[in-house]
């Protein structure tokens, strides 16, 4: 479980992340949602410790991420896997060695064992016999899965997804959502994607937190969404006329 407790973030005089407390929850997927601008990835940054917040803290299992020296954050990383919204992966080095890359970097493996890990990474996610393939190779879903591969390589406990489906199709999409959704069961990771999917959001997620302008205005479940009376969290949902019009229809209908 993860724990923010009245998080702010500024850069200069702009505050972006404004008193943020939540609870991502263990075994799960917990999703951000929000606009673009408001703050999702700066708020995924702060818990990862690629931003300090300018006050508040966030916890792992109790542990205070935040008043931790450099030694002691940088031996909490290993706990933690990413999945960036490009994939990341390095075009020089073939699929295997990417998926090794965090293995030969932190881990006490010797090189049959790191072999051996990063290719049952790659079978996990249904890659096998990509091994000397390189990126460019590799079609956007697959460079993910690959991404994903090498996110879970160090057995993280905590799982943290940039946009997981930006520039996929739905087809695509949806394959790396369940795929995401079975590893964290499977090896019960507290899983969080920063995402703007709807489809993803009902179809995986199990905790969601809507960011509006650096604030949290709704945390709840999956279910919840779709009957939600926050005025932003609807304009978000139904951005579109015609999903407006949809839901007007549906609520008609339950009246009637």
């Amino acid at each position: 479980m993860i724990e923010i407790r009245n998080l702010y973030k500024s850069f200069g005089e702009k505050e972006v992340l404004k008193d943020i407390t939540a609870t991502f929850e263990g075994g799960k997927t917990n999703l951000i949602i929000g606009q673009s601008g408001s703050g999702k990835t700066v708020l995924i940054k702060n818990l990862v410790g690629l931003l300090t917040p300018t006050s508040g803290d966030v916890l792992y299992d109790g542990r205070n991420f935040v008043a931790m020296d450099k030694k002691e954050k940088a031996m909490m990383r290993r706990e933690m896997g990413m999945i960036f919204q490009s994939a990341a992966l390095f075009d020089s080095l073939t699929v295997l060695e990417n998926v090794m890359f965090p293995l030969d970097m932190f881990s006490q493996m010797t090189l049959r064992e790191r072999i051996h890990r990063a290719r049952t990474c790659l079978d996990r996610v249904n890659l096998t016999g990509t091994d000397h393939k390189y990126p460019g190779e590799l079609s956007g879903g697959m460079q993910k899965r690959v991404a994903i591969a090498r996110a879970i390589s160090m057995n993280p406990k905590y799982l943290f997804c940039d946009e997981p489906n930006s520039g996929l199709d739905p087809k695509t999409s949806l394959v790396i959502d369940q795929l995401l959704s079975s590893i964290t069961h499977e090896y019960g990771i507290t899983t969080i994607i920063n995402t703007h999917d709807m489809n993803s959001v009902m179809g995986i997620g199990e905790k969601i937190i809507f960011i509006h302008e650096g604030r949290k205005e709704w945390e709840g479940v999956s279910a919840q969404v779709m009957g939600s009376d926050n005025k932003n969290l609807t304009d978000f949902i139904f951005a579109s006329d015609l999903l407006k019009s949809m839901r007007q229809a549906a609520l008609e209908k339950i009246k009637n």
